[in-house]
Protein backbone atom coordinates (compact mmCIF):
# COMPACT_ATOMS: atom_id res chain seq x y z
CA UNK A 1 0.00 0.00 0.00
CA UNK A 2 1.33 3.58 -1.12
CA UNK A 3 0.93 6.74 0.75
CA UNK A 4 1.41 9.91 -0.46
CA UNK A 5 3.17 12.45 1.80
CA UNK A 6 0.73 14.78 3.99
CA UNK A 7 2.91 18.12 3.14
CA UNK A 8 1.59 17.68 -0.70
CA UNK A 9 -1.35 19.77 -1.19
CA UNK A 10 -2.10 18.37 -4.71
CA UNK A 11 -1.55 15.04 -4.51
CA UNK A 12 -0.18 14.62 -8.07
CA UNK A 13 3.41 16.05 -7.59
CA UNK A 14 5.09 13.77 -4.65
CA UNK A 15 6.87 10.84 -3.28
CA UNK A 16 5.02 8.27 -2.48
CA UNK A 17 6.49 5.66 0.20
CA UNK A 18 5.12 1.86 0.17
CA UNK A 19 5.94 0.16 3.95
CA UNK A 20 8.13 -2.76 3.20
CA UNK A 21 8.21 -1.79 -0.70
CA UNK A 22 10.11 1.42 -1.13
CA UNK A 23 9.94 5.03 -2.66
CA UNK A 24 8.23 6.30 -5.96
CA UNK A 25 7.36 8.93 -7.83
CA UNK A 26 3.35 10.26 -8.39
CA UNK A 27 4.00 10.64 -11.73
CA UNK A 28 6.16 7.75 -12.15
CA UNK A 29 4.40 5.08 -10.22
CA UNK A 30 5.02 1.79 -12.31
CA UNK A 31 8.75 2.25 -11.16
CA UNK A 32 9.71 2.22 -7.37
CA UNK A 33 13.08 2.66 -5.72
CA UNK A 34 13.32 -0.69 -3.47
CA UNK A 35 14.18 0.09 0.32
CA UNK A 36 14.01 -1.67 3.68
CA UNK A 37 12.48 -0.55 6.73
CA UNK A 38 15.80 -0.20 8.14
CA UNK A 39 16.99 2.10 5.59
CA UNK A 40 14.02 3.56 5.39
CA UNK A 41 14.04 3.93 9.37
CA UNK A 42 17.71 5.50 9.02
CA UNK A 43 16.83 7.74 6.61
CA UNK A 44 14.17 9.65 8.62
CA UNK A 45 16.36 9.70 11.45
CA UNK A 46 18.96 11.77 9.47
CA UNK A 47 16.33 14.23 8.40
CA UNK A 48 14.90 14.82 11.53
CA UNK A 49 18.65 15.22 12.70
CA UNK A 50 19.17 17.68 10.03
CA UNK A 51 21.91 15.84 8.60
CA UNK A 52 21.48 16.96 5.36
CA UNK A 53 20.92 20.43 5.73
CA UNK A 54 19.45 23.23 3.59
CA UNK A 55 17.72 22.75 0.74
CA UNK A 56 18.80 24.22 -2.54
CA UNK A 57 17.37 24.58 -5.45
CA UNK A 58 20.32 23.57 -8.53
Amino acid sequence: MWRKSSYSPDGDNCVEIGAGIGLRDSKSPAAHLPLSSSAWEAFLASAKNDDFGPFQNA
